[in-house]
């Protein structure tokens, strides 16, 4: 086979990839280990950044964002037993976030790609890349016991954090940089209707907590534990206790209680590579970079690095130009490490870290107080919050 364009993983970043190619007239073929069903059903993030938000409408694949999504003017902190608002909107000229997860978002892409005659190939094994530093690179796979062979001009490497596109790179030509956070995120779903209608980001002597929802009917919520925490420890009882007691405030608001319908452990790391670039070989979202999902960015991140890359294969393709090839990895990473900047702030604000002292609990209510009290406080966290430009 040949293509243009082979995309290896179809997640967000993939699947949006192929979708922009598309509309520039450029083919692609995405392959996925996973079925069709697992992607989408899938729960991940599902907090958007306005730039994602736009880039979904713009590019027509926003119809039910638009529709189902819930869009959040504000944020809440609280710390010692009250809330504060942050007003994202006011502070950042109508810019907001909107919740909506990320299996919806692969939904309509993936409807989207079908009903353009777009090629996914779902469960397919024994994926490996080669040549990526020949003009014409390839990827090899089998599906239902047959072996097959694309012949590319470019692959895009959007296959996560434990794909195979990053490890074909030669080594010593990539750079890690990497931290590892001493807790995890324990996470739940639950049939309970939200008790507030934006996301309520919590600081306590007992740890983080955060409350956040997927629809009207469904809440999510996370409370701070250690990363090989033992969930057979945690039965929903237990869960919603700890939950409560870290999230109710002064004026008597907690979250709803109800039958939990998920429940797992996420761990917390940062994680850069670069370049991001070898050869014919792009590697873009996860496959990169890792962020602690405090900011809510993992997902943004993997949409603004395949629109820096759709657009740098559009002019290639238009033109023969490879400048904005060259620049691909320097464009993503400047907006890539202020975005680990911001969630290594989030983080370190506002959980507990191993041997913390009262020191250290001070100077996390002052960071707070300051921030929600202070309009230059406010706007800096509001503008990175939405999100910053993707250019």
């Amino acid at each position: 086979m040949r293509t243009q364009v082979g995309i290896v993983g179809a997640g967000p970043a993939g699947l949006m990839l192929s979708h922009l190619l598309h509309l520039a007239g450029i083919e692609s073929i995405v392959l996925e280990c996973r079925s069709r069903q697992y992607i989408e059903d899938r729960v991940r993030a599902g907090v958007l950044e306005q730039g994602t938000v736009d880039l979904m409408i713009e590019t027509g694949v926003g119809q039910r964002l638009q529709r189902e999504g819930l869009r959040h003017d504000g944020v809440w902190f609280s710390f010692g037993g009250r809330r504060h608002r942050i007003h994202l909107a006011e502070l950042t000229g109508g810019r907001a976030i909107t919740v909506y997860a990320q299996q919806e978002v692969v939904k309509d892409l993936v409807q989207s790609r079908v009903e353009a005659g777009g090629q996914i190939v779902f469960e397919v094994d024994d994926l490996s890349v080669h040549d990526l530093d020949s003009p014409l690179p390839k990827i090899r796979y089998a599906k239902d016991g047959v072996r097959h062979e694309i012949v590319c001009d470019f692959i895009a490497g959007c296959d996560g954090f434990h794909g195979f596109c990053r490890p074909s790179v030669p080594e010593g030509v990539i750079q890690v940089y990497e931290r590892v956070y001493p807790f995890a995120w324990l996470g739940i779903l639950a049939e309970a209707a939200p008790t507030s209608e934006e996301l309520i980001y919590t600081y306590t002597e007992r740890g983080f907590a955060l409350f956040s929802m997927r629809s009207p009917q469904i809440t999510r919520l996370y409370l701070q534990c250690t990363p090989d925490e033992n969930l057979t420890e945690w039965p929903d009882d237990r869960v919603w206790e700890e939950l409560c007691r870290r999230m109710r405030t002064q004026d008597g608001w907690a979250p709803a209680v109800g039958p939990v319908i998920q429940k797992g452990v996420t761990g917390m790391r940062s994680f850069v590579i670069e370049p991001m670039q070898f050869g014919r070989l792009f590697l873009a979202g996860d496959a990169a970079h890792i962020v602690p999902p405090t900011g809510a960015k993992g997902l943004n991140l993997a949409i603004s690095d395949v629109r820096v890359l759709s657009q740098a294969l559009e002019v290639f393709y238009k033109s023969g130009r490879t400048d904005l090839l060259d620049q691909y990895s320097a464009k993503c990473l400047r907006r890539i490490w202020k975005v680990q900047r911001f969630s290594w702030w989030m983080t370190s604000m506002l959980h507990l870290f191993p041997g913390a002292d009262g020191f250290d609990h001070r100077r996390q209510l002052a960071e707070l107080d300051y921030i929600t009290s202070s309009r230059a406080g406010m706007t800096s966290l509001a503008e990175n919050y939405v999100g910053l430009p993707l250019d």
